[in-house]
């Protein structure tokens, strides 16, 4: 009995453990946390929805990666990594010039389009914090002892939730800005220090 109270509790752990490391390592600022936070405060929370979901399905796109092996498999191609990070730091300086130029949200055009949820898939997909924060968290934790398919698909869904509670978290963050960010020059302003900040996690992983 004290047995399988202790066993129960080990696996509770693990799962606190796995959520909190996940909340820490792939909640942290990077090109998609800092994106769709800037994405929110430029646009705004409703314009901002399909932005966040396309990163959401992106980044479980490389979970799936991550837990089918796929990403081991192609980091045994160290040709891919130069133009995964190229790819990603080249979008991410466009969003950020988008960002940069985007009217007040009180002087808005609805035709100006924010960016959409292929832009966010892309991004996602492109990310390389995105591969090595996943692969971090998902080899570094184990919720089901000498059963592997079911412990992969049991991190694989706990990391899927993760997924979509920081991607809202952040995009609510931003968005809570709009009041703020109403009057032009703050608007402005804080659409510029996005830009910077973006612009700044594209450059950090090509210096390495």
């Amino acid at each position: 009995m004290a047995e399988h109270v202790l066993s129960f509790a080990e696996h509770w752990r693990a799962l606190l453990t796995l959520v909190l490391s996940s909340a820490v390592v792939m909640g942290s600022p990077g090109p998609s946390t800092m994106s769709v936070m800037a994405v929110g405060a430029a646009f705004g929370l409703r314009r901002s929805l399909g932005y966040m979901f396309g990163l959401v399905l992106g980044t479980a796109a490389v979970l799936v990666a991550v837990a089918t092996g796929v990403v081991a498999m192609l980091r045994s191609m160290p040709r891919l990594d130069p133009v995964l990070t190229f790819a990603a730091a080249a979008y991410i300086v466009y969003l950020a010039f988008r960002i940069a130029t985007a009217p007040p949200l009180s002087k808005q055009d609805p035709t100006v389009l924010a960016p959409s949820f292929a832009a966010g898939f892309l991004l996602a997909i492109a990310n390389p914090k995105a591969y090595f924060a996943i692969a971090s968290v998902f080899t570094g934790s184990t919720l089901v002892e000498h059963f592997h398919a079911p412990d992969a698909v049991f991190k694989a869904a706990v990391l899927a939730i993760m997924i979509l509670i920081i991607h809202i978290c952040w995009l609510l963050g931003g968005a809570s800005l709009t009041g703020f960010l109403r009057d032009p020059v703050r608007s402005r302003i804080t659409n510029a220090l996005f830009a910077v900040i973006l612009i700044g996690t594209a450059i950090f992983p090509l210096m390495h």
